[in-house]
């Protein structure tokens, strides 16, 4: 039976748990003064039926799928000859992998070698075995552990407590899973940096003003070395950064500001989710319109006033990168400057402030840590954004504060020595984690004083 037969199986046989569980709960219970003498209402030992039947069953759905493969394939080499076993590992590896695609494909009839054919058949009864031995023992599990939690019903039982317990280990581990996620990125980042430098100087990396990591493969060409002086990449994602947010936080906060202060219902109704749609246009559209519209008007202004505008340019696509995430600012700050308490506001009136002197002097300064918050956010989705810097501002790596000239930034790098097929052990490519790791490192920091100024508002507010 396959996997996802298996799951909605499983899901029903839950279901069925559910309710011979609330059902034995009211059975064995007995009325006293028209209450049942329970210690837990009847629904909670419905859900502790359901969780023995369903934990056992899908950790070991869970495991066999794991290794199922793992195991079938060390069984199936176990069964070749063993002058191919004695064969080097990339060797026996592509043996396994035609002896796969045999036994998926269905064409092992027409296999000419034997020793692949008859490997083929064994790797295909190995996994109708593995397939009905999953089947029976996941469901075998499921069933005993239904029946275990049915008998141990009783009026007595702190169903409640139990079902509780589970629930709250059940968070604790997504919260460990999450934390454990992004513990193995950062080390996973920074162990590859570590080989990066370990080729290339830090103080080379860090303060080098010169961007060019094609390397060769022979020392005798031109170009064996590249420079991968980092200054010119982190320089261009702060100047297109920090054009995006000139245009997006006045605009959004502003805009927050009009409709949780100043705007009627209707208009505010209808005005916030179209605001919003912005956030969910793809960013290669962004992109498009930054290449195609937003870069050429700007170049031809620039002519008629006398100024030089590249075709690709930092200002173009901080322009278009600002209108994106404009709804990060302005939705945030709406939710927060809404949820300030109509006290303040009142108390701001009574001591004769004005409207416009309230907001400035009572209610920005009370939502000022949530407005920080979503500023922070646009400024880390406008540092990550690669496919609008690709098509509005182009790969060059000029070191330069002009807005008006073309830039790169570090996302744009990473995926330009990512892209095709890499050798991961070359400094070209493991300048990418040495790239991703300053830009971990740039967002820490905003991250930190965002949690700065957010704590000193804070305390003298609540």
């Amino acid at each position: 039976m396959p996997t996802q037969t298996i799951l909605i199986t499983l899901i029903a046989l839950l279901i069925f748990s559910y309710f011979i569980g609330h059902k034995r709960s009211i059975a064995v219970s007995s009325l006293d003064k028209g209450r049942r003498n329970l210690h837990s209402r009847p629904h909670y030992y419905g859900y502790m039926v359901a969780i023995w039947a369903g934990i056992p069953a899908l950790l070991i759905l869970m495991l066999w799928s794991a290794f199922n493969s793992s195991i079938i394939t060390s069984l199936t080499v176990s069964g070749l000859p063993d002058t191919l076993q004695a064969e080097s590992k990339d060797t026996l590896g592509l043996i396994i992998n035609e002896v796969k695609n045999l036994a998926v494909s269905g064409q092992i009839a027409e296999e000419t070698d034997a020793v692949k054919r008859d490997a083929a058949y064994n790797y295909q009864r190995l996994q109708s075995i593995s397939t009905l031995a999953k089947t029976v023992v996941v469901f075998v599990a499921a069933l005993l552990g239904m029946l275990f939690a049915w008998r141990l019903i009783n009026p007595e039982l702190r169903a409640r407590n139990k079902v509780e317990t589970v629930v709250r280990w059940g968070m604790i581990i997504c919260a460990s899973i999450a934390i454990l996620t992004t513990v193995g990125i950062v080390f996973s980042v920074l162990f590859e940096s570590i080989r990066f430098f370990e080729s290339v100087p830090a103080s080379d990396f860090l303060f080098g003003t010169k961007w060019s990591p094609q390397t060769s493969i022979r020392t005798d060409q031109v170009g064996s070395s590249g420079s991968f002086g980092a200054i010119p990449l982190f320089v261009g994602t702060l100047l297109i950064s920090v054009i995006a947010l000139v245009i997006a936080v006045p605009l959004g906060l502003m805009s927050a500001i009009y409709l949780s202060e100043y705007s009627s219902r209707r208009v505010r109704s209808f005005a916030k989710p179209t605001l919003e749609i912005l956030a969910g246009i793809p960013t290669v559209v962004y992109g498009f319109f930054a290449a195609l519209t937003v870069a050429p008007f700007l170049r031809d202004l620039g002519e008629s006033i006398g100024l030089s505008v590249a075709s690709e340019s930092a200002l173009a696509a901080g322009v278009v990168m600002g209108i994106m995430i404009i709804p990060f600012v302005s939705s945030l700050s709406d939710d927060v400057i809404s949820a300030v308490p109509q006290a303040m506001r009142d108390g701001s009136y009574g001591m004769g402030a004005t409207k416009s002197e309230t907001i400035r002097q009572v209610v920005i300064p009370a939502a000022l840590p949530g407005i920080v918050g979503g500023v922070l956010l646009a400024a880390s989705r406008a540092i990550g954004e690669t496919m609008i810097v690709v098509m509005a501002a182009g790969l060059s790596a000029n070191l330069t504060v002009n807005p008006l000239e073309a830039v790169t930034t570090v996302t744009v790098q990473i995926v330009t020595l990512l892209t095709g097929d890499q050798e991961f052990d070359s400094p070209k490519t493991l300048a990418a984690f040495a790239l991703g790791l300053g830009l971990f490192v740039i967002t820490l920091l905003l991250n930190f004083v965002a949690l700065q100024i957010i704590r000193k508002y804070r305390e003298q507010y609540e």
